[in-house]
């Protein structure tokens, strides 16, 4: 067969209304003529089933134990990431136009557009976040990224048994939830932050009405009552859009006991630090950071985004934050490594080590060490 065929038989499928099924699509190959013999037939139904139909041939990755990455690179490689780090699978697509196809796919069907005038979109499909670059951006070739969150949320419990040193780190974190600390997750990509974030929510108790902000829904905690605001792009001509930052405004108006944004990247750290300093308590967010002392240069990079500069950050942020508990991945296990108060200090934002966790190469059992900011963050949190 040969590929003009087989995209032909591709629109045929996708053009109708009716859903892509294996059962239509097995028709549709059988009604064409162009697969002879059972072997051929069979092949050509799976070929076009992968493409067409849920996560494609992506999907028994995605639902193997432990994974929480799964990675087109523009070579047509398939990777995962899971517990063991990044591995190469033995999945390897033919063509870059399967590729750009499950792509468009995957994000169409998530109720986006990836085009030529928009080569960048993320969606969510169940339990998966897809983000897709196609070329000319992607330059190797189309790239998906697909990662995804467990259907149920762990427990602080659960992730603790993956920490180093958990009899100190589990009760000062419970600590900071029961004490409605209000502070930031910082951490590289990988490094555990959401599941942390999803796991102080649950441990929240149950009467708190907790609304969460996200560019893409991903957090979903085990609790009663939690809201999801969503942001929403803008169409071809970019009317529509509604931005974080207005999302984080419209909570204000919905009696939020926890206001929660999944992840701090541009200017609605503005409305995040102005909330938190009308009265929010308990109000946590993520953000992207190689360690603790990064913090306040990220936060005064995305108050510009804003237009507000640095002295009115280190202000904003010194008032309203308490805690930022600063996540890694170390010998193949996600966990928090650092925790430190924040203060504004001189005009300028500061962070008081509390508590650090140690990283020996000996192989001796890691511990932690009792920092400047100890006594603080221990009065703070009721811990003695």
């Amino acid at each position: 067969m040969s590929d003009q065929q087989l995209h032909a038989l591709r629109e045929t499928l996708t053009s109708s209304t009716e859903p892509v099924t294996a059962a239509r699509i097995a028709e549709a190959v059988r009604a064409s003529g162009l697969a002879l013999g059972s072997r051929t037939t069979g092949e050509l139904v799976r070929t076009l089933r992968d493409e067409l139909v849920g996560l494609g041939p992506l999907q028994p990755l995605v639902e193997q134990p432990g994974v929480t990455d799964v990675l087109i690179d523009g070579h047509r490689q398939v990777w995962t990431d899971g517990p063991e780090g990044l591995a190469q699978t033995a999945v390897r697509f033919a063509t870059e136009e399967q590729v750009r196809g499950l792509a468009r796919r995957l994000i169409a069907l998530s109720g986006g557009r990836l085009d030529e005038g928009r080569p960048c979109a993320d969606g969510r499909i169940g339990d998966c976040r897809v983000h897709a670059v196609i070329p000319p951006v992607a330059v190797e070739g189309t790239m998906i990224s697909v990662r995804i969150s467990r259907g149920s949320a762990a427990t602080l419990e659960q992730l603790a048994l993956q920490w180093d040193a958990p009899e100190v780190w589990l009760p000062v974190i419970r600590g900071v939830v029961d004490a409605r600390l209000n502070c930031l997750i910082s951490g590289a990509t990988g490094s555990g932050k959401t599941s942390l974030l999803g796991a102080m929510l649950a441990a929240c108790p149950h009467q708190e009405r907790i609304i969460i902000v996200e560019d893409t829904t991903e957090l979903r905690p085990d609790h009663p009552h939690v809201l999801h605001l969503q942001q929403r792009r803008g169409n071809v001509e970019g009317a529509g859009e509604l931005g974080m930052g207005q999302l984080v405004r419209e909570t204000l108006r919905m009696r939020p006991d926890r206001l929660i944004v999944g992840e701090c990247r541009g200017g609605e750290l503005k409305d995040f630090l102005t909330a938190m300093n009308t009265g929010h308590q308990g109000a946590v967010g993520t953000v992207h950071a190689n360690s603790p002392h990064a913090v306040p240069a990220r936060l005064i990079a995305m108050g510009a985004l804003a237009d507000l500069p640095p002295e009115s950050v280190a202000l904003q942020a010194g008032a309203a934050l308490d805690a930022v508990i600063h996540m890694e991945r170390r010998r193949g296990r996600r966990m928090p490594v650092a925790i430190s108060m924040i203060r504004c200090m001189g005009r300028a934002l500061q962070m008081v080590p509390a508590l650090l966790a140690e990283d020996l190469d000996s192989g001796d059992p890691p511990g932690v060490q009792t920092q400047v900011g100890w006594d603080e963050l221990t009065r703070r949190i009721g811990l003695r």
